[in-house]
């Protein structure tokens, strides 16, 4: 399992929300490069990069501060956040990062999401799927920055883009994210019965190096974590094996 820290910004700054709430936020003195080059000594490979302004309000409002991140070339990029058209996934792409992460599109364009992932190919695009559980603890999607709820389950929600060759997925628990309670285990377990061919990120309520135990023997392919690395909550030591991947 690879572990993949995240950063959030919101107007330029590295922040973290309570279960999704933008009420709920706390925002930390460190500069994004600061933080980019912290995980690198560390061994990252990949950083996780949440662009809140536009997961909320469906525009890339980081994109200049994103793309000088990109830049560097010092660890891979997966970015997120307000990806909603073919014009910004090709923007990204073309300035250096390594993965676009869709969320909302996927669930209010599916057919053209679709052919982004026929275009673009599937380890370059990863569908995001935020969650919460209804009350029969069925999953359900979640979009616009987790302030919209939907009907949609995870599983329906990902059913339609298994046969556009869809790879990597994220899936978000909402009531977990920020939180450190500890990641959705039952829920990647069912994630991974149902779909073990998709390489699962699991994202939400990491805490500990055993929670990133757990985590690896379920068999998911990453896990995200932002504000247990952010607050230095896990030893280096207890890290590296997993930044290695």
């Amino acid at each position: 399992m690879l572990l993949i820290p995240s950063i959030d910004l919101r107007g330029g700054c590295c922040v973290r929300l309570l279960r999704g709430d933008f009420a709920a936020e706390t925002r930390y003195d460190l500069e994004p490069h600061e933080l980019l080059g912290r995980y690198r000594a560390l061994g990252a490979s990949w950083l996780h990069i949440v662009d809140l302004d536009g997961a909320r309000d469906g525009q890339l409002a980081n994109r200049s501060l994103l793309l000088t991140l990109a830049s560097q070339r010092a660890v891979n990029l997966q970015v997120g956040g307000g990806v909603r058209s073919l014009a910004v996934v090709d923007d990204l792409l073309r300035n250096g990062v390594d993965r676009v992460v869709v969320g909302s599109a996927a669930i209010e364009e599916p057919a053209a999401v679709a052919q982004w992932l026929t275009q673009f190919g599937p380890e370059r695009v990863c569908l995001a799927f935020d969650v919460k559980a209804d009350d029969d603890g069925v999953p359900r999607v979640q979009t616009r920055g987790w302030t919209r709820g939907t009907r949609l389950s995870l599983w329906d929600a990902v059913a339609g883009f298994v046969d556009a060759g869809l790879c990597h997925v994220l899936c978000t628990d909402v009531q977990r994210d920020g939180a450190l309670e500890g990641p959705s285990l039952a829920l990647y377990a069912e994630a991974l019965r149902r779909y073990p061919q998709l390489r699962w990120q699991a994202s939400g309520g990491v805490r500990d190096a055993a929670d990133l135990a757990a985590l690896s023997e379920l068999g998911v392919a990453a896990a995200i974590s932002g504000k247990a690395l952010l607050e230095e909550r896990i030893t280096a030591a207890a890290l590296r094996p997993y930044l290695a991947g």
